[in-house]
């Protein structure tokens, strides 16, 4: 069956790929992960289309949806991609000033809620003027006004079926990958949020691209799904690819429980942010080495057999009879055991939304799951490049992925360094640094509403500028910083604080670390401690972690930390090297403001809102 739309992607699983019979999402009910059918999940979208159709939704309008991953959200998504209505995907943890912009700009006239204490929100800010129309509610609720349970939406929608099929039918064939899929709001470091315009086409070209370079994908693959659904990675990673390749969406509980669902639903696939598998490899590193003895020599043993072995593959050669022996024996001891505590299937994790630190990619290579980084934005939907199945190079993020155009750009007199793509492939190619621009059927439309914007973005020979610099490096693609965050000294050096803050980040006792150097002597950095080997090694209790001071001025704690990075800086530059830290007490957040919902840090409002404790490192 040859698709045309997203939807079409969806049919193709249900009906040729798999079976209606077949399972297609996995949730929790009452303590057990528990399977719906492609067939089942095909009867719930058709109910919701036509019901979605007799309140007078039709083709281009906008569905707000704010809810955490769900069934529910897949259901009324499929039900829009059918009508051709537009997905307008908001964070659940947005402010409610950021809400009403994204429901006004967008023009929604319609909303799937997720819980009570969002529908009160929504009902507060549609009190003062929007276009909704329609509220739904994930959860049961009595309909009233414009409100109406998803429940009620799909039983209103099966009276409705027979009349309105033909002319869904219609509305269907008439859907192409031109037309728009979703708005999905940036929420960047400055200004207010732009909404990306993504088409079906957008989407699909990406999950085909994603299929070929990770071809070893398909429909007995089952995917974990606990990153948030409105963020582009997600829907892309999981959701859309599932529905190319017949794969199986199971949800997590939540971000707390992924410990556990993962030991229940042994998914063989999962799309993940390095932060939490970096505390995978903290927490066994930290569990196999603490007590030293056997135990740790042992493990330390088993991890130089798979170093060996990953360094032949990376040649291209195969271990010998006496290392495979070795390997067995490893694989016996110690990496069975590790991989059981992900489910024991998962082959493959997509790495995504920032940088992977080499080491634990390695780490995970050593027991034969394949950690895939990858690059891209939410502008071009998001896919532009991932490391091979076949071949894996740690720190870089990968190939060209398939129809896409990669170039590299001096910033300043615009010569293009290099043009790669796919086919034009070279495992040993290199290039000089520059700006990344990308082309091809993924790059977004462009922002609502913002043609200034998207002008500034989208250059007259329809390269889009990504503002982030890297270059080629054994024939992948290797981001070096965003231009953006390029610090400048007092002494004229362009220093990339991102490459800086990875090497320290190294050490297992700094969970985050925040460059400062700008028209500055030297660098300075915030770091936030372990909280974990804080309360452990320091005896410190929770209530020392919620004190008004925001930083910790414990000389100790401070030298331990000092102590790693003393060592780790031996890799670098000596104007790389921080001369002067402070540690935070709290996490860098999202709440604080400090955050944005990508975790990318806003570095001109933290270095505003510390500014005198910054200063105070240069006197």
């Amino acid at each position: 069956m040859q698709a045309h739309s997203l939807h079409g992607f969806f049919l193709n699983s249900a009906h040729t790929l798999r079976g209606l019979d077949q399972p297609f999402l996995m949730r929790k009910v009452q303590g057990t992960y528990t399977n719906i059918t492609f067939g089942e999940v095909l009867n719930s979208i058709d109910a919701i289309a036509s019901a979605l159709h007799d309140m007078g939704l039709r083709k281009g309008d906008r569905v707000a949806f704010i809810l955490e991953n769900s069934p529910e959200y897949i259901l009324f998504d499929q039900a829009c991609l059918k009508l051709g209505l537009v997905n307008a995907s908001l964070y659940p943890t947005l402010s409610e000033s950021e809400i009403e912009y994204i429901l006004k700009d967008s023009e929604s006239k319609a909303i799937l809620v997720g819980t009570p204490f969002l529908l009160r929100r929504i009902l507060g800010i549609d009190e003062r003027g929007t276009s909704l129309q329609h509220i739904f509610t994930v959860f049961d609720t009595e309909s009233q006004g414009k409100v109406m349970s998803a429940k009620n939406v799909i039983e209103h929608g099966k009276q409705k079926q027979s009349e309105y099929a033909s002319t869904i039918q219609e509305i269907f064939n008439s859907i192409h990958e031109h037309d728009l899929a979703s708005l999905i709001y940036t929420s960047g470091t400055t200004g207010v949020p732009k909404g990306v315009m993504l088409s079906h086409g957008n989407f699909m070209s990406n999950a085909k691209a994603a299929k070929t370079i990770v071809s070893n994908i398909g429909p007995d693959d089952v995917f974990l799904s606990f990153l948030p659904l409105c963020h582009v990675f997600e829907r892309l990673a999981t959701y859309y690819l599932s529905t190319y390749i017949g794969g199986t969406i199971a949800f997590a509980e939540g971000i707390e429980t992924i410990a556990t669902n993962i030991k229940e639903v042994r998914p063989t696939v999962m799309a993940s942010v390095p932060r939490l598998l970096e505390r995978i490899y903290d927490r066994v590193q930290k569990m196999a080495l603490a007590d030293g003895g056997l135990k740790s020599k042992i493990f330390l043993w088993a991890f130089s057999q798979g170093d060996a072995k990953r360094l032949l593959n990376e040649d291209g050669k195969q271990p010998g009879a006496l290392l495979s022996m070795k390997l067995a024996i490893a694989d016996k001891l110690v990496f069975s055991k590790i991989r059981e505590r992900m489910g024991g299937r998962m082959r493959i994790v997509v790495s995504g939304g920032a940088a992977l630190y080499p080491h634990v990619g390695i780490f995970f290579k050593n027991l034969d799951i394949l950690v895939l980084e990858g690059y891209g934005l939410t502008e071009t939907s998001p896919l532009v490049s991932v490391n091979e199945f076949e071949r894996q190079v740690y720190g870089t993020v990968g190939r060209v992925a398939p129809g896409c155009t990669v170039a590299i750009q001096n910033p300043d007199t615009k010569e293009m360094h290099t043009v790669q793509t796919y086919e034009s492939f070279d495992k040993n190619f290199t290039c000089p640094e520059g700006e990344i621009l990308v082309k091809g059927p993924n790059v977004m439309h462009g922002y609502l509403n913002k043609p200034e914007a998207t002008a500034e973005v989208m250059d007259a020979d329809g390269w889009f500028h990504t503002g982030d610099v890297g270059t080629f490096h054994k024939g992948y693609l290797k981001i070096t910083d965003r231009i953006k965050n390029m610090i400048v000294n007092s002494f004229g050096k362009n220093v990339y604080p991102t490459p800086i803050e990875n090497q320290y980040s190294k050490s297992t006792k700094i969970e985050q670390i925040f460059l400062i150097g700008d028209k500055r002597e030297f660098l300075t950095a915030i770091i936030v401690p372990s909280k974990d080997d804080i309360k452990e090694i320091f005896k410190k209790n929770d209530a020392f972690f919620e004190e008004a001071d925001p930083f910790i001025p414990d000389q100790n704690i401070h030298d331990w930390i000092e102590q790693d990075m003393k060592k780790l800086e031996k890799d670098l530059a000596k104007f790389e090297r921080v001369k002067n830290f402070i540690v935070k007490r709290q996490p860098f957040s999202v709440e604080a403001g400090e955050f944005t919902m990508t975790q990318k840090v806003k570095r001109k409002f933290v270095e505003a809102k510390y500014k005198d404790a910054i200063d105070a490192m240069y006197y």
